[in-house]
């Protein structure tokens, strides 16, 4: 029988010992890596019949960066998915990354069980609620449409920029509106079952908290009125459908003291 193809992840980045330590952790999951110090090289690698199931893309580098190694990846034609891996926190850029393309934007600071989570997501076609909405391409729910193939949202025909992992969160609520969704549900599919963290043993809350509070601020970007994401206190979320029928539980603004 013939083996199976591993999965190739092209790694871009200048700095050579972060890109020989997570070319290694990577390999050792079973991914072949191959490993670019420019984006040229990329592009070259591309040009010359090359692939990748995904690519890991440094931002900073000398003569191009990767936003434009991005853009010259789409002109060409290349749509291979790609996950930001950068040191660069704030939110712009994100915002430009996953305007231009690409599919999530990580920061190196975080485990390897992380790139990992989000690496499985995109190459397993695990898109959040994708499978709880029977796999259709495209879910929509009244303003909202999400297109489960690449990831994408948009609220009244406007792009709203999510990473891969708040596309997932919103995909699982979507999928069941006017359901309650626990904190733990939504912190299980952003990290993995039974993963640990924070403080105390609801400290994941506050986690999933600040998730929730930046993807309310990306919907309210592009309206102000935007209020679908409800809380139950003490509980965890769902995605409403009449803004003007809450049920009791607490209004959008409450992000900091839901308990």
């Amino acid at each position: 029988m013939t083996e199976p193809t591993a999965i190739r992840i092209a790694l871009v980045d200048d700095d050579d010992l972060f890109r020989e330590s997570l070319g290694l952790n990577l390999a050792d999951e079973g991914y072949a890596v191959d490993c670019f110090n420019r984006g040229a090289p990329l592009l070259d690698h591309f040009a010359a019949g090359g692939t990748a199931d995904i690519v890991l893309l440094d931002w900073r580098m000398p003569g191009m960066d990767g936003i434009d190694v991005l853009r010259q990846m789409r002109e060409r034609g290349i749509d291979v998915p790609v996950i930001f891996l950068t040191v660069l926190s704030d939110q712009i850029y994100e915002e430009a990354a996953l305007a231009g393309g690409a599919l999530d934007f990580v920061e190196k600071s975080r485990s390897l069980s992380i790139l990992l989570k989000r690496i499985s997501l995109i190459l397993g076609g695990a898109k959040g609620g994708a499978e709880e909405a029977g796999g259709a391409a495209t879910l929509r729910l009244g303003s909202l449409e999400l297109r489960q193939e690449h990831s994408r949202a948009f609220w009244n025909d406007t792009r709203i920029d999510l990473t891969l992992t708040e596309f997932n969160i919103v995909s699982l609520m979507a999928t069941k509106p006017e359901q309650d969704v626990s904190y733990r549900q939504i912190y299980d599919l952003v990290h993995g079952k039974d993963f640990v963290a924070g403080f105390g043993p609801s400290g994941y809350r506050a986690n999933v908290r600040a998730f929730i509070k930046r993807i309310r601020q990306k919907f309210r970007a592009a309206d102000p009125g935007f209020d679908r994401i409800k809380n139950y206190p003490g509980f965890g979320y769902r995605w409403g459908i009449d803004s003007a029928s809450t049920d009791g539980v607490a209004g959008p603004d409450h992000d900091d003291c839901d308990d």
